[in-house]
């Protein structure tokens, strides 16, 4: 039986994270790589966790790149992912940063969490800065020829539960709506994204220079609707509320958000075969009514 000492390691970025610490424990239960994490803050509660978990946790920040290529030194692998609801515009360079770090320190395989620009699939159309962004760095890892994969995650199910919760009603019931009308939103629970990112890692010829689509679902809002009401036997209903209402405020987090859901109401009009990709790479992919029904007590709690 192979020690954590003969496994390749990874390090993996945003481990304290949603989306990192969903690939470092994925990683952990697959057992075929040792983990490192890179935080801010070693000492932090959710550091001493994962440290409890058997993830080697290392100090680090993606302003400074020389902790990054300390941090890189001896790894196999790297699972990079950058943050641009902390950062905004900074997450740019957090995101050259991490591609040079990882060009200098000869990783055998990036997989780097980044998204559609959407700004150029629209011809200027639409801006969507935290798509954007990231499509930038993706552009630029590239321009580099990394022995990398590129994931797209499609819109988190946990939303819900924390940014965009039905709100309630003066008649009892509850109610959501964003710019997406009737076109199916794709989505995936926060915590499924690691199981298919694993199922890369351990196949990198396959997926090298790839670009995968990560979904667990690809439903009409309103069906994200109806699944609420069925779970939690309250009232749930949705209503499309157009762009420019929703932007109305003047912004520019509402207009990004705005935008991002009339890209995927106009642009994107079905994931089936992304769908059908993620559950191969990760059979155990929840559906949205699988994973609210798991959650039901977080999201009870949430519309009381």
């Amino acid at each position: 039986m192979q020690t954590a000492k003969d496994r390749p390691v990874v390090l993996v970025f945003g481990a304290t994270g949603a989306q990192g610490g969903s690939v470092a424990r994925h990683l952990l239960a697959r057992g075929r790589y040792a983990v490192r994490a890179i935080t801010r803050d070693p000492q932090s509660e959710k550091a001493q966790a994962l440290s409890a978990q058997g993830v080697e946790v290392v100090g680090g920040d993606l302003d400074d790149p020389a902790s990054l290529r300390e941090a890189m030194a001896g790894c196999y692998g790297v699972y990079g992912v950058t943050n641009f609801w902390e950062h905004f515009d900074r997450e740019y360079q957090h995101g050259i940063n991490l591609v040079d770090a990882v060009a200098d320190s000869g990783i055998g395989h990036f997989v780097f969490s980044t998204l559609p620009n959407v700004e150029q699939l629209t011809g200027g159309e639409l801006r969507v800065p935290h798509f954007d962004l990231k499509a930038r760095m993706e552009a630029y890892a590239r321009e580099l020829n990394l022995p990398a994969t590129y994931v797209h995650i499609a819109y988190y199910f946990d939303n819900f539960l924390h940014f965009l919760v039905p709100q309630k009603q003066p008649d009892g019931t509850f109610a959501f709506g964003f710019p997406q009308g009737d076109t199916p939103l794709a989505g995936i629970a926060a915590e499924d994204v690691g199981g298919a990112v694993a199922t890369i890692f351990e196949d990198r010829e396959r997926f090298l220079g790839q670009t995968i689509y990560l979904v667990g679902d690809d439903l009409p809002a309103a069906e994200y609707a109806a699944a609420m009401t069925r779970i939690t036997q309250r009232p749930v209903s949705y209503t499309h509320i157009p762009r420019e209402v929703y932007a109305a405020d003047g912004s520019a987090v509402t207009e990004d958000l705005a935008n991002m859901f009339e890209f995927y109401r106009t642009r994107v009009l079905n994931r089936t075969a992304d769908l059908a990709q993620t559950r191969e790479l990760f059979p155990g992919v929840q559906s949205f009514e699988s994973w609210l029904a798991a959650k039901r007590d977080e999201f009870e709690k949430v519309l009381a």
